[in-house]
């Protein structure tokens, strides 16, 4: 698990610095989403094929080499492009081959230790994971004093190599696990969803969104139809607001080494709430805590949202510091609260599709909220944009609600 470090600084920091470099190119918030929504897009169609590869070839150390491999080669690319639109084309390959890593750990998590110690195994991996963010982001923050956004692309791609060379010590495997094995550990599960999102062990068919389309017939066949329509705005709301936060932090005069800052202060309260986040479910329980979460991400965007219409920049740093907060304290709780809930909502058998459905609403809504974003901002400014984005996570909180009550008015006692 050594690669963890190196990997995750390279991932964080690509992250953060390709939305400044756009900017930095002249390019703007439209600019900013397409790359966003190319990238959002390669992740989950990677996240299908890595998975399938891995299902039949077990070679994870040749994967995880060529995944570090290819980020090292965009991370060199985008140093030397100028070009916004060699930009995209970089970015929708990066994110192809970055999201391998993915599934390899969370495979290597299951095959290493003994089923009682997975849970301390993908804790461990977390927490190596958010301290590669940290540093990538203290790196940001110090180095852009010094130089321009180019010479960041040279340290992931020095990291990525790093990886690349350390991820070679992976042993052979002893045991192959079939990915599909992730649904039968609420572990692997939750480590799914708080990262990327996406667990396709199958192709999602037509006939397996079935319980979505009855809702838009008026009637529900499955109450896990409305979990899927609400983990759709809940995602498709939060992606509105973090295409946009670089691109708005931008618009308050933030520097480079501010917006590194910004990010810097989000990891160091994700880290914290990290170990917190259990207990809070374990007084609330899982369904009030996934309601609960709603309402600090919910303020989250509407603080910033005010303080566009109202033009109050010159408290830029400690409302955008807030905001950007209250985000991961929602998200540390509703990931591990929501995994909890849609694991034991998977019926025996049928882990495949649920979990194919669920990533692929998931993904959907992140994509189009990468779009909507630079649209809706173009046209209307950030103050809509942000207020939209709270609409639907206010639409998200009602459907979870909904999903909860009718949940309980069906439980057979």
């Amino acid at each position: 698990m050594l690669y963890l470090l190196p990997a995750q600084i390279t991932a964080q920091g690509l992250s953060t610095v390709i939305p400044l470099y756009v900017l930095f190119l002249g390019g703007g918030i439209g600019e900013v989403a397409i790359v966003s929504a190319l990238q959002n897009g390669a992740i989950a169609i990677g996240s299908l094929v890595w998975g399938k590869i891995i299902d039949r070839f077990h070679s994870k150390k040749l994967i995880l080499v060529l995944s570090f491999f290819v980020v090292l080669i965009c991370s060199l690319g985008m140093y030397f492009t100028s070009s916004v639109y060699i930009l995209y084309g970089l970015v929708t390959i990066l994110g192809f081959f970055m999201v391998a890593r993915s599934p390899v750990t969370q495979l290597l998590v299951m095959e290493s230790v003994q089923k009682n110690l997975w849970s301390w195994l993908f804790a461990r991996t977390s927490i190596i994971g958010s301290l590669g963010m940290l540093t990538a982001m203290i790196i940001g923050t110090i180095g852009s004093f010094y130089f321009d956004l180019r010479p960041y692309f040279l340290i992931c791609g020095v990291s990525s190599g790093i990886a690349m060379i350390l991820s070679t010590t992976v042993k052979g495997d002893v045991i192959h696990i079939e990915r599909s094995s992730i649904a039968h550990s609420l572990h692997g599960l939750r480590y799914s969803i708080s990262n990327h999102h996406f667990v396709f062990p199958r192709i999602p068919e037509a006939y397996d969104f079935r319980h979505i389309l009855m809702l838009f017939k008026g009637r529900v066949s499955n109450e896990i139809g409305i979990f899927y329509m609400a983990s759709f705005f809940f995602y498709f709301g939060s992606n509105i607001y973090f295409t946009a936060w670089t691109p708005f932090l931008k618009s308050l005069k933030f520097s480079n080494s501010d917006v590194f800052l910004n990010y810097t202060i989000q990891t160091i309260t994700m880290l914290l709430v990290f170990f917190i986040a259990p207990k809070i479910i374990s007084i609330f329980g899982e369904e009030r805590s996934t309601v609960l979460a709603h309402i600090p991400r919910i303020l989250g965007v509407i603080i910033p949202g005010l303080a566009a219409l109202f033009m109050i920049e010159s408290l830029g740093f400690p409302i955008t510091m807030t905001s950007a907060c209250l985000m991961v304290i929602a998200f540390s709780i509703f990931s591990t609260s929501s995994s909890v809930i849609f694991f034991k909502s998977i019926p025996q058998g049928f882990e495949g599709k649920y979990l194919g459905v669920n990533s692929a609403v998931t993904g959907i809504g992140v994509f189009v909220g990468s779009l909507v974003t630079g649209e809706l901002t173009k046209f209307s400014g950030y103050a809509t944009m942000f207020f939209f984005s709270s609409a639907m996570l206010v639409v998200s909180l009602i459907l979870y609600q909904a999903y909860f009550r009718y949940r309980l008015s069906h439980k057979i006692v």
